[in-house]
């Protein structure tokens, strides 16, 4: 593979970043292939010693989809930074996207918990609508105190989504520089 070639690969391959972006981490590998050849390489020599292009695009979308989760953190932004991660080799798939289902799950199960003790006294009037002589203040209560209970619920999972959340990307970041071999110097 040659110049021309790798660059063409790469530049396909960073397709989903903004063109100053991509026309930039062009820029650079270009800047190698200058330097390489000034050292007496061939082209085909310093395109070994980069890598697969691929690979190169793979490493930089996920660490572009980490940075703009870290600084938005949207449900979008969580799944693509997921997805980059999980491109990177095969065994993310079950690291990253196993822990990931697990905890979506639990944090889904908390919200629908919450969500549907606070709706519970709004359940018991509808009953009463539909049903006027099922009437008891004990199911009035008991919905009442429900609906205090998932208000804490709730508020409790604003707080554990929001922790929960960030504790992922980091383990979203340390599995990306895993992936890279970025561990050995630390």
């Amino acid at each position: 593979m040659n110049k021309y070639q790798f660059m063409r690969v790469l530049d396909s391959s960073l397709q989903k970043l903004r063109e100053n972006e991509r026309l930039e981490i062009l820029q650079d590998f270009e800047e190698h292939f200058t330097i390489g050849l000034e050292e007496g390489k061939t082209e085909e020599q310093i395109v070994e010693s980069l890598g697969s292009p691929h690979q190169i695009a793979k490493e930089i979308l996920a660490t572009h989809h980490l940075e703009k989760v870290q600084t938005k953190a949207s449900t979008g932004n969580v799944f693509r930074a997921v997805w980059a991660v999980i491109g990177l080799g095969f065994f993310n798939l079950v690291i990253v996207l196993g822990p990931f289902i697990a905890i979506a799950a639990i944090i889904i199960a908390g919200w629908v918990t919450g969500v549907s003790f606070i709706v519970s006294p709004l359940l018991v009037l509808v009953n009463v609508a539909i049903f006027p002589g099922t009437f008891e203040y004990f199911d009035l209560f008991i919905s009442m105190a429900l609906c205090g209970i998932g208000l804490f619920i709730a508020i409790g999972m604003f707080f554990a989504t929001r922790s929960i959340t960030n504790v992922f990307i980091r383990y979203l970041k340390f599995n990306a520089r895993l992936v890279k071999g970025g561990l050995k110097n630390e």
